[in-house]
């Protein structure tokens, strides 16, 4: 769980240093072509079996897939590492959240709030855009976590979602051909953009299979928490990306709330209060 996390918030800081070369769109698409080729390899779709039941949800994941990974990135540009995977994360925590109905968890939605209003304040260096960015971000990955389980009921194994993956970077495809045309990619720049897909795609995909397989979905999801703050410290490190007292205060009170919400599900489950619970 250690590796996954920090090798998807280390290749993000990564594909970040070929941004003044190829942009984010750029490490961006080829993030794609190294995702689509890893799922493929791995869940060796059939596309022609696909019904047309089966693949809405596979297209709509692919444009998801996509367009949170853009937005993301170019948050990542436009407000740090740290900022941006915390917005981000408000949309698996906004799931959490919603699959259950426990006062413990109408307080966890307050102190995420007050961390989002931390974060979201107004300031002279605010970029707005930025932010705004991160929430599509967060948005993109709830409606992920939504298409995926649909994928997964539908389409069996990895099928659907290395569809999906060759949809997406079908779609960046052309542009792909624009960044190489307008921006002339330098090796050292395309080499950041491989790396960055290959660790923030390949290694958590598989090593997060394995986990998955010694580690109850509770604790997984628990451990989910630790991203933001894995983010902020990759930023600091391998980045030089500092973050204020505030900003620390409204990661915390984010990661606070997805801990608290998760650490007490277990206990609520088999108390036989009906909470649900999630998984990957």
């Amino acid at each position: 769980m250690v590796g996954s996390g920090l090798a998807n918030q280390t290749g993000a800081a990564v594909g970040s240093l070929a941004f003044p070369v190829i942009g984010p769109v750029g490490v961006v698409a080829v993030r794609q072509y190294v995702a689509a080729a890893v799922l493929l390899a791995v869940g060796r779709p059939r596309p022609r079996s696909f019904t047309r039941r089966q693949w809405w949800p596979v297209l709509a994941l692919g444009a998801v897939f996509g367009t949170m990974n853009l937005s993301l990135y170019t948050a990542v540009d436009r407000i740090g590492l740290g900022l941006a995977v915390t917005l981000e994360f408000l949309g698996p925590l906004a799931i959490a959240l919603a699959a259950v109905r426990r006062r413990v968890d109408a307080c966890c939605a307050v102190i995420a709030a007050a961390g989002v209003v931390t974060l979201l304040r107004p300031r002279p260096s605010t970029d707005y855009a930025g932010m705004a960015l991160g929430l599509v971000a967060a948005g993109c990955w709830a409606a992920y976590i939504l298409l995926n389980r649909t994928v997964g009921r539908r389409i069996p194994g990895a099928q659907g979602s290395a569809a999906a993956a060759a949809v997406s970077a079908l779609t960046f495809l052309p542009v792909g051909v624009v960044v190489v045309l307008t921006r002339t990619p330098t090796w050292q720049a395309v080499g950041c953009a491989v790396v960055a897909g290959v660790l923030s795609s390949a290694v958590p995909y598989l090593a997060d299979l394995v986990t998955l397989r010694h580690v109850p979905a509770q604790a997984f999801g628990l451990f989910m928490s630790v991203n933001p703050v894995l983010a902020a410290v990759v930023g600091w490190v391998g980045l030089g990306q500092r973050l204020g007292w505030t900003e620390c205060a409204g990661i915390g009170a984010i990661v606070a709330a997805n801990t608290l919400s998760m650490a007490t599900r277990g206990r609520w489950d088999r108390g036989g209060g009906g909470g649900a619970k999630t998984g990957q």
